[in-house]
């Protein structure tokens, strides 16, 4: 269900997924899953974004996205250079996301995207600059 907010600000759903930048995709489905009981749900390389992605499925939670990049000049190689592992971002779903991009956009809120594009799972999304969001990455997801 998505909230409609006031002050022409982006009208958001709930949580969809953490994602937690790794080296070794692998490696973090092994601890992730180990730790928190969970196993792989779904596992998508994300060539647009030039990522591999794991979601992890743990009933009663909000979901897991390890993400790795697939070659190091990608911007999560550039992450992890630059932060090392943790988290990268938090997604909210949206039922628009080009319509909650232009809300934000008209809220003057920074944008890493102004159009929807391709995600894993065959969603659209769309980044906010950290910048609006105190330091935090926010994806903005359309599932299709």
């Amino acid at each position: 269900m998505e909230h409609q907010l006031a002050d022409g600000r982006i009208s958001i759903g709930p949580i969809d997924h953490v994602a937690i930048a790794v080296r070794d995709l692998d490696a973090a489905i092994d601890r992730y899953g180990r730790l928190l009981g969970g196993g792989v749900a779904y596992r998508e390389a994300v060539q647009g974004q030039d990522t591999e992605v794991a979601f992890l499925d743990l009933p009663g939670a909000t979901s897991i996205e390890l993400i790795a990049p697939l070659r190091e000049a990608g911007p999560v190689a550039r992450f992890l250079e630059q932060r090392g592992e943790g988290l990268h971002h938090v997604c909210f779903l949206v039922e628009d996301v080009d319509r909650a991009l232009r809300q934000a956009a008209g809220a003057g809120i920074s944008l890493l995207d102004t159009v929807g594009r391709p995600g894993a799972q065959g969603s659209r999304i769309g980044f906010v600059h950290p910048a609006a969001f105190g330091g935090v990455l926010v994806e903005l997801k359309q599932k299709p």
